[in-house]
C-alpha cells in the first residue's frame, strides 16, 4: 500500500504478489482475480468481498488497479481486512494495529484539553486522515517523521478506533489544535460538556489534574407542586448525577448523548400510567395524592419531590345527615327544607354535596383535606328527591321549598331516615295521607247506606277538607262519587255553601241525588247567567250551590267574589286543556278546598292529569313546563318504569281510584265482544276510493304534525264516517246498502224479542238518523241538540221504548241507565275513556243484570286501527293510575302512519 501526494492525502490499496525478486503488481488487479491463476481460494473470496463492498459503495468508475481505501464509510472495512490477515493475506508497506482516541485533560492553572490518538504497540504516531466517517485513521510514526520532517517518507499505518471520531474531534487532531477552558469554566466543562463527550473519546490526565466524575443511571423525578385549594401540578423530568451535580431532562426533549436510553424504557414500565404534565384539581388531588403517589414513591428508579405543603387528607368516620322543615306562608302551603349534613361533627354545606351528587363525583372533599364517600344511599336518595323538588319548580335560586300537597316526596325523605324533626304544621296537615285516614262517622245529615270503599272514599274526603288540601276523587263511572261528595258537605256543616260545577247535563242529577241522599242540604241552582243579578243575595243560606262549567266561566267575576266553603267539579275532564279559559277560572277560584270529579281524569295524555292537580293541589308539580319536561315527555316518549313509579307514589296521595273489578264485587259480569261486519261491495269499492286519496294526502302532512294536525283530522274523520256509510260523506251514495246497520237491526231484535233492553251509542248524529230511519221498534233519542233531555232519559226509564239512541258526546255523562242490560258501539273513537263512560251508562251500581257490550267494527277499515290504538291509550290511563305494567303514548305521527297501513 502507498501514500499518494497531494493536499488532501488519500489512501490507495493495490494488489500484489510475491515475485522471485520480491513483490510485484504486474497481471494482477481488483477485478481480475482467479483461483485457476494459482492464488489461494480463501484469499481470492476475501478480496473479492472489499472489492464488491468498494464498487457498491463508489459510483464513479475508478481504476481497477487501486481502490480509495478513504471512500470506505463502513466499519464492515475492517472486519473484512481482519478476515484477510486471518487467511493469510500479506499487509505490505504498511502497519495495522488497533487505537484509540482519547482526552488528555492536563493543568496550566485552567484546564487544557488535547486529544491523543494512542496505537496499540506504537510509541506517539502522527494522524495522516481519517478514514469514512472517523471509524478508522491513517498515521505514521512521530519520532520517523521528526527525522524526515515529511510524512511522504514514512511508512504508514492502519488503525481501526474503538469508537467513531466525531468530525470536531478529527479536525482538533488533524489540526493539532487544544481546547483552552479558564477556572471559571471548569464546573460548566464538566457538567454540560464531560457527559457528552465521554461516549466519544476517553478521558485521560498525563499529569493527574483531571480526576472523571461518576455519572449515575437515569432517574426519573416527580416534580408535585402543591398549591391552594387543592390544586396540584404533576411534572415529570429525567435525572442524571454528575458527581455532585445534576443534569435534568425533559420528558420529551431530544436525547443527549449523557442519557442511558434503554434504562429509561425500563423505568417507564414500571409505571401504572403514563407520566404527562397535568394540573389536577379537588377530588382528583386527592386521589393521587392518597392512592397513585404512595405507589409512585416506592418503585425503583423514580423520585418524587413535594413542593408546597401535601395536604393531610384522610377519610371521615362519621357522616350525619338532617332534614328539616320551616313554614314560609301564613297557611303553611309552603316549607323550606333544611338539609343539614356533619362529617365527624363538622357542618358541610349542603350545595357542595349536592353539585357533587349532581355531578356523579366519588367523594366531597373538604377545604382542611377531610373527605367522605358520596355513595351512601342515603345521600344518592336525597339528592334524587331534592332534584325532584328543584326540578318541577320554576325557580333560579339555591332554596328547596316543598308543598304541603307533596306529600309522597315528603314520605320519601322520612323513609331514608334522615328526618330530623317535621314540623308540626305538616305532621297535622298531611300525616293522614300517608298514614291511616282518621276513621270520621258518616255525618247525620247522610240518608244513604255507604259501602265500605264509599266509607273509605268519604273518610278521605273529609280529611282533606279538615286540612285544606284538595284532590280528585277518580272511582270508575258507577261507584257512587257523587255520594261520597254530599256525604262530605254533609260532614263539613260550613258556614258558606260549597259551589258545585258540572256539565249542564249533570246538574239535574246533583239536585235530584241531593234531594235523596241529603235532603236537609239546601240546594240552590244557578241555571242561567247572572246578568245584573247579585250571586251574594241568590245564594244566601245556601249549603250548595250548583251551576255548569259554561255559566261559571262567564259569570266568573261575579262567583269569584262569593266566599265559598269549597268547590266541587265533577265530570272534571271539562277543565283538562290548562290553556283553556275555563280551566283558568277554576284554578283561580278562591276557595280553601277544591276537589275534582272524574272518572277519566286523564284521557290522552299526562298533561291531562297536570291540569286537574293544578286546580286541586297546585303545589303538587306547580310548572306545567317543568312538569312537561320531568315526567310528561320521558315517560310518554320512553314509558319509563322509575320514573313512571315515582310519578304513581307522588300523586296517590292526592288521587283516589277504585275500579269497579276492586270494589264493587256485587257488580254484574261484563261481557264484551267485537261484531266484525264486511261491508257491501258498492260500499268498499266506494270506501278503497277515498282511502287512497286520502292516504296520499295524510302521509304528505303527518311530518308536521303541530301545523296540519286539524287538516289531518279532518281526513281521518272522513274515512272513519266512510267505514260507516258514504252517505256520511256524500249524499249521492245515500242508496247504498249498508251492513252495520243490517247487523245492527238483526241484534236489536233478537235483545228486544228476549225482553231485554239496548242503549245504542254513535260518534255521529248523522249515522244515528240513518239509524232512526230503519229502526223499526220503539226507540228513544238523544244528542247535543235534545232540548227535553230530562224527559227523553225518563221516557226510557218508564219503559216506554226498549232502544235509546245516545250520541256519544252527549250521553258520556250524567246518565244512570241501569234499566238497559245491552250496550251497542256502532263506531270506535281512540280515546277509551269516552267509550267506558258511556258503557258505564248501564253497567254501574244498581245494575241487577249481565250487562252485554257489543262493538261493531267494519273490517278492514280504518275502524280496526282505531281498535288498536284505543288499547294503546288504555294502557296510557292505566299504568299511571291503575298501576298496570305497560304504557302507551300519545297520539303521534307514527300512530297516524299505522292507521293508514
Amino acid at each position: 500500500m502507498s501514500r499518494a501526494r497531494g493536499p488532501a492525502p488519500t489512501v490507495f490499496a493495490k494488489l500484489v504478489r510475491q515475485g522471485r525478486s520480491g513483490w510485484v503488481s504486474g497481471g494482477v488487479t481488483w477485478g481480475r482475480l482467479n483461483p485457476f491463476e494459482g492464488y489461494a481460494d480463501p484469499h481470492v473470496r476475501v478480496l473479492r468481498e472489499i472489492h464488491a463492498v468498494y464498487k457498491a459503495q463508489d459510483m464513479v468508475p475508478r481504476d481497477e488497479k487501486v481502490i480509495d481505501l478513504a471512500r470506505f464509510d463502513t466499519l464492515h472495512l475492517w472486519t473484512m481486512l481482519d478476515e484477510a490477515l486471518r487467511v493469510g493475506v500479506t499487509l505490505a508497506n504498511a502497519d495495522y494495529h488497533p487505537a484509540e482516541l482519547c482526552l488528555d485533560v492536563t493543568s496550566d492553572g485552567g484546564m487544557v484539553v488535547t486529544p491523543v490518538v494512542r496505537v496499540e504497540g506504537q510509541g506517539p504516531v502522527a494522524v495522516v486522515r481519517f478514514l469514512g466517517a472517523g471509524h478508522g485513521l491513517v498515521y505514521v510514526s512521530q519520532e520517523e517523521l521528526d527525522e524526515t520532517g515529511s510524512a511522504d517518507e514514512c511508512r504508514i499505518g492502519l488503525a481501526k478506533l474503538a469508537k467513531p471520531a466525531p468530525k470536531s474531534l478529527q479536525d482538533m487532531v488533524l489540526g493539532s489544535h487544544q481546547l483552552q477552558i479558564p477556572v471559571s469554566g471548569r464546573a460548566r466543562f464538566v457538567d454540560r460538556y464531560y457527559p457528552r463527550l465521554r461516549h466519544t473519546a476517553e478521558f485521560v490526565s498525563t499529569d493527574g489534574s483531571f480526576t472523571p466524575p461518576r455519572i449515575s443511571g437515569p432517574v426519573l423525578r416527580l416534580n408535585a407542586s402543591y398549591r391552594d385549594e387543592h390544586e396540584l401540578d404533576l411534572d415529570w423530568e429525567w435525572l442524571y448525577r454528575i458527581g455532585a451535580s445534576e443534569l435534568r431532562a425533559p420528558l420529551d426533549a431530544e436525547p443527549e448523548a449523557y442519557r442511558d436510553a434503554g434504562a429509561e424504557r425500563e423505568i417507564l414500565t414500571r409505571l401504572a400510567r403514563e407520566p404527562v404534565a397535568r394540573t389536577l384539581r379537588d377530588i382528583d388531588t386527592m386521589r393521587f395524592t392518597t392512592q397513585e403517589l404512595p405507589q409512585v414513591e416506592q418503585l425503583p428508579g423514580v423520585e418524587v419531590e413535594i413542593i408546597g405543603v401535601k395536604p393531610d387528607y384522610r377519610e371521615v368516620g362519621t357522616v350525619r345527615i338532617g332534614v328539616a322543615t320551616e313554614d314560609v306562608s301564613d297557611k303553611t302551603d309552603w316549607f323550606d327544607l333544611t338539609v343539614t349534613i356533619t362529617a365527624d361533627g363538622r357542618t358541610v354545606p349542603f350545595m357542595d354535596v349536592f353539585l357533587a351528587l349532581t355531578r356523579d363525583e366519588m367523594y366531597l372533599l373538604m377545604p382542611d383535606g377531610a373527605y367522605f364517600s358520596l355513595q351512601k344511599p342515603e345521600l344518592r336518595t336525597l339528592h334524587r328527591l331534592i332534584a325532584e323538588a328543584r326540578g318541577l319548580h320554576d325557580q333560579t335560586s339555591d332554596s328547596v321549598r316543598i308543598s304541603r300537597f307533596q306529600a309522597g316526596l315528603w314520605d320519601d325523605l322520612v323513609n331514608i331516615g334522615v328526618v330530623g324533626h317535621q314540623a308540626d304544621a305538616w305532621r297535622k296537615q298531611v300525616g293522614g295521607l300517608l298514614d291511616e285516614v282518621p276513621e270520621y262517622g258518616v255525618p247525620g245529615g247522610l240518608d244513604a247506606r255507604l259501602r265500605p270503599y264509599q266509607l273509605d272514599g268519604f273518610r278521605w274526603l273529609a280529611f282533606l277538607w279538615e286540612n285544606d288540601l284538595g284532590g280528585i276523587l277518580a272511582d270508575d263511572m258507577g261507584l257512587g262519587k257523587t255520594l261520597q261528595t254530599l256525604a262530605l258537605i254533609c260532614h263539613a256543616a260550613a258556614d258558606a255553601p260549597f259551589l258545585v260545577v258540572a256539565p249542564t247535563s249533570v246538574v239535574t242529577t246533583w239536585q235530584t241525588e241531593a234531594a235523596a241522599f241529603a235532603p236537609g242540604l239546601r240546594v240552590v241552582t244557578v241555571s242561567d247567567t247572572l246578568r245584573h243579578k247579585d250571586l251574594a243575595s241568590l245564594v244566601a243560606g245556601a249549603d250548595v250551590v250548583l251551576t255548569s262549567y259554561t255559566l261559571m266561566r262567564l259569570d266568573y267575576d261575579r262567583y269569584s267574589k262569593v266566599r265559598w266553603a269549597g268547590m266541587v267539579l265533577d265530570e272534571a275532564q271539562v277543565v283538562k286543556n290548562h290553556q283553556s279559559k275555563v280551566h283558568q277560572c277554576a284554578r283561580k277560584m278562591p276557595a280553601p278546598f277544591k276537589l275534582a270529579i272524574t272518572g277519566t281524569p286523564m284521557e290522552n295524555n299526562l298533561m291531562e292529569l297536570w291540569s286537574l292537580l293544578s286546580i286541586t293541589a297546585p303545589g303538587l308539580f306547580p310548572s306545567p313546563v317543568r312538569f312537561q319536561q320531568y315526567y310528561a315527555r320521558r315517560i310518554e316518549r320512553t314509558g319509563d318504569p322509575g320514573l313512571l313509579h315515582q310519578l304513581r307514589r307522588r300523586i296517590r296521595p292526592l288521587v283516589k281510584r277504585r275500579t269497579k273489578d276492586q270494589v264493587a264485587t256485587d257488580l254484574p259480569p261484563k261481557q264484551e265482544q267485537v261484531l266484525q261486519v264486511d261491508l257491501h261491495p258498492k260500499h268498499r269499492k266506494v270506501y278503497q276510493t277515498h282511502l287512497q286519496r286520502e292516504r296520499l294526502r295524510i302521509l304528505g302532512m303527518v311530518r308536521d304534525m303541530n301545523a296540519n294536525r286539524f287538516t289531518i283530522f279532518q281526513s281521518l274523520t272522513k274515512l272513519r264516517q266512510l267505514s260507516l256509510h258514504p252517505a256520511l260523506v256524500d249524499d249521492t251514495h245515500a242508496d247504498l246498502p249498508c251492513a252495520k246497520i243490517d247487523a245492527l237491526l238483526d241484534q236489536v231484535h233478537e235483545v228486544v224479542a228476549g225482553g231485554h233492553r239496548a242503549l245504542v251509542f254513535s260518534q255521529f248524529t248523522s249515522f244515528l238518523s240513518l239509524v232512526r230511519s230503519r229502526l223499526d221498534v220503539p226507540y228513544c233519542y238523544l244528542d247535543g241538540s235534545t232540548r227535553n233531555r230530562d224527559k227523553v232519559v225518563q221516557r226510557f226509564k218508564d219503559g216506554a221504548a226498549p232502544v235509546f239512541l245516545i250520541s256519544l258526546k252527549a250521553g258520556g255523562f250524567g246518565l244512570n241507565l241501569t234499566e238497559a242490560d245491552y250496550c251497542f258501539l256502532l263506531d270506535p273513537w281512540w280515546n277509551p275513556a269516552t267509550e267506558a263512560q258511556a258503557v258505564d251508562r248501564t253497567h254501574r251500581i244498581g245494575q241487577a243484570r249481565a250487562v252485554m257490550v257489543y262493538r261493531l267494527i267494519a273490517k278492514d277499515t280504518i275502524e280496526e286501527k282505531v281498535m288498536a290504538l284505543k288499547s294503546k291509550k288504555a294502557e296510557l290511563f292505566t299504568s299511571v293510575l291503575d298501576e298496570g305494567d305497560m304504557f302507551g303514548a300519545g297520539l303521534d305521527a307514527e300512530d297516524i302512519r299505522e292507521l293508514l297501513s
